[in-house]
């Protein structure tokens, strides 16, 4: 299925209006849906059997800076029976990002969604364990945002960069 016949297969099963816009440029092509709508596509992106995105290959948390005070959050699709490819896109305020955790649709989510919010501090809402991956838990702030500041100590030790 190429992108378009995804597009319109989308729209005519879940709403004309549920995608909010298309990134052709992306590679793969995407998708941009709000957060609230968020996990009703990925559920009927799994779920259906024209489309069957049966992996979650990767989930991507991106700061677009304080002045365009945003997040988005990508998900990259992919079809293993049918080998098709999608991106979807969520923006989100800067200020207190949060979204549905899709957990409950593929279980790979699970370390993605850790990670984005351990190093951006997106807050996954419904996610089974939401704490930080790679950082300890007394880490002060998230290190991939644009406006982070690095502790000079961390328990009393400097912390060299």
């Amino acid at each position: 299925m190429i992108f378009e016949e995804l597009i319109n297969h989308i729209k005519s099963n879940i709403g004309e209006d549920f995608i909010e816009g298309l990134d052709e440029q992306c590679s793969p092509k995407a998708v941009v849906v709000s957060a609230e709508k968020l996990l009703r596509l990925m559920g009927f992106l799994h779920a259906d059997k024209e489309c069957y995105f049966d992996s979650l290959s990767c989930i991507t948390g991106l700061d677009n800076g304080v002045e365009k005070a945003s997040m988005e959050v990508i998900y990259n699709l992919y079809s293993i029976p049918y080998n098709h490819h999608l991106t979807v896109k969520v923006n989100l305020g800067r200020a207190k990002p949060e979204i549905d955790s899709v957990t409950s649709v593929w279980k790979a989510a699970d370390w993605h969604e850790r990670e984005a919010y351990d190093l951006l501090g997106i807050h996954f809402e419904g996610h089974p364990d939401l704490r930080r991956i790679l950082l300890p838990a007394d880490w002060e702030g998230h290190p991939l945002r644009k406006d982070y500041k690095h502790q000079e100590y961390y328990r009393g030790i400097k912390v060299e960069y």
